[in-house]
């Protein structure tokens, strides 16, 4: 038998499986095995965004946000989401008392919380309690598994962790409540002891436990343990088994597929992989991996919700979305080599292992000095430009671009600026206003008082000169509302326009504060977003460039 952790040995597994067999077995049918798997159960999708996912650093939910990320989970057709741990913290018992009021179509809110603690009964435990205050149909509880928590963590005997798991599932059922037990470091224990660690599972099954969900507490468990691991447990358990995996190899994901080809019928994940430490299971990559690789439906037809979703969870937990996620990023099916747009252009599965669509997601052609032809020709007729590859225009336009990122211009991020010099190059840009200067001030009085800032533009729109100051956070801020005050008397829709990210990148580092640097802005109205780029030695110069294209985007006419 293992005494540390690591690949499970043929002696361990020999021993642990034929101490079961004689005892009593976790939950096994009369045979001593699992049903017939010739066809594969249904898949449950078990989302714990709300309350693994928010234990990620730099993540907080309010109970308002939680509920409307429930909202959205409940039409992307997950079918549990695990909203919080209603024994740890206020804003968790606010939440569920917020959901009760919210009709869901496809999802059970779950509650998720521990055994009981050693020196409480089972009826007077507050976490208990407070799981059953909650009133969910389902309560998730977990328990220890690994003897060195047990023993290290908890301080108590191994024999009385047994005793806690049994109490509290039974406990919770005799309340009504269906109780899906969470294993936690299963994996690890069963590498340690896999006596005990199944034991744990067969006091929780005993007890009236429906689902046994195995967990990489740690995430420091290999495919090909998890399979092996997995498949014993699955002969001794005719119980429905699940899988939560951590991130911290990086094989959450493969983690959870090779447990889902030995049987085992639930998945628990987070939207974006977002967890503690390196993350969950990233649902994400999981549900188009099992519905279009390992053909397994999970979601109820509603696959091409998946990247809105995604997008939808990123902006509320505040983080910048990860445009190189697979399925769902931005970057995921972009091309910008030329020989991969050429290719792509004809047959897009050259270089495109799934239709962009199915997840909600698009082909993307950038732009640079790389695309060539063929990808400024699907660019150009992307705005209704008609041109063939020999048309003069074209190679000017090239040139052009060329030119400019040899400048430091970018513009894969900056779409509204390539559209913007496509037009000028085609010469059919009308500029919507024309700049005579703009003046920007900075102050500062004390050491630690706060700076301020103000601007001044003057434009001319038509005949007309118009002269404008304003006031703002910092100089762009200032700059920004100078040029709207000026303009918005011509152009009131510019009300609509508001900046949703400004980035700034050093070009040249080895100039010091003479360096270039490029200012990428993203701006926004009710119903578009597009990025425009700047470039040069001076902030605010590359700053102006940035925000007057995206003024000039906004005001494109685009029936020329």
């Amino acid at each position: 038998m293992c005494s540390a952790p690591g690949i499970v040995s043929p002696m361990a597994r020999k021993s642990s499986q034929s101490r079961s067999s004689q005892g009593k077995p976790v939950g096994a049918t009369p045979s001593g095995t699992a049903p017939s798997a010739a066809r594969p159960a249904a898949l449950e999708i078990y989302d714990t965004t709300l309350r693994d996912g928010a234990q990620a650093e730099d993540v907080t939910f309010s109970a308002e946000d939680k509920v409307r990320v429930a909202q959205q989970l409940d039409g992307l057709g997950v079918q549990f989401i695990e909203g919080g741990w209603p024994g740890a913290n206020p804003k968790d018992i606010e939440f569920f008392r917020m959901i009760k009021t919210v009709p869901l179509q496809t999802a059970t809110v779950v509650a998720f919380g521990s055994t009981r603690k050693s020196s409480n009964a089972v009826q007077k435990d507050p976490n208990i309690r407070a799981l059953l205050e909650a009133e969910t149909t389902i309560i998730t509880l977990f328990g220890k598994t690994w003897s060195l928590h047990v023993t290290d963590a908890l301080g108590i005997s191994l024999v009385k962790n047994l005793e806690l798991i049994s109490d509290s599932v039974a406990h919770l059922r005799s309340k009504g409540r269906k109780v899906f037990y969470d294993a936690e470091h299963f994996f690890d224990g069963y590498k340690t002891n896999p006596d005990y660690a199944l034991e744990t599972i067969r006091h929780a099954v005993s007890a009236g436990a429906e689902r046994v969900i195995l967990c990489d507490t740690n995430g420091g468990s290999m495919p090909w343990e998890i399979k092996e691991i997995c498949q014993i447990v699955r002969r001794e358990c005719a119980v429905p088994l699940g899988i939560h995996a951590h991130n911290d190899c990086e094989m959450a994901v493969a983690n959870s597929l090779v447990a889902i080809e030995t049987g085992v019928v639930q998945v628990q994940g987070t939207i974006n992989g977002i967890g503690e430490r390196c993350g969950n299971a990233n649902l994400c990559s999981i549900i188009p991996n099992l519905e279009l690789k390992m053909k397994r439906p999970a979601l109820r037809d509603r696959l091409s919700h998946l990247k809105r979703v995604s997008g939808f969870v990123a902006e509320i937990a505040n983080l910048m979305p990860n445009k190189h996620q697979p399925y769902v990023g931005d970057s995921a099916f972009a091309h910008k080599g030329g020989v991969h747009i050429h290719a792509v252009l004809k047959n897009p599965a050259t270089y495109e292992h799934v239709i962009p669509g199915l997840v909600g997601n698009h082909q993307r052609v950038l732009v640079s000095d790389a695309a060539g032809r063929s990808g400024l020709l699907e660019k150009i007729e992307a705005y209704g430009i008609k041109l063939d590859k020999s048309h003069a225009k074209l190679q000017e336009l090239i040139g052009v671009l060329k030119e400019r990122e040899s400048e430091g211009y970018q513009f894969e991020a900056a779409e509204g600026s390539f559209e913007l010099l496509m037009r000028k190059a085609m010469g059919t840009h009308r500029p919507a206003f024309q700049l005579l200067g703009f003046r920007v001030i900075v102050e500062k009085k004390q050491d630690h008082g706060a700076s301020s800032s103000e601007a001044t533009v003057m434009v001319k729109v038509g005949g007309v000169v118009e002269h404008a100051a304003a006031v703002g956070a910092g100089p762009v801020n200032a700059l920004d509302h100078a040029l709207r005050k000026a303009l918005e008397k011509f152009y009131p829709q510019l009300r609509e326009v508001k900046l949703l990210d400004y980035k700034v990148r050093v070009l040249s580092a080895n100039r010091g504060t003479e360096s270039k640097v490029r200012v990428l802005i993203e701006s926004g109205d009710h119903k578009d977003k597009w990025g425009t780029v700047g470039v040069s030695e001076n902030i605010m110069e590359a700053s102006w460039q940035a925000l007057a294209d995206s003024i000039e985007y906004k005001l494109l006419t685009r029936d020329e």
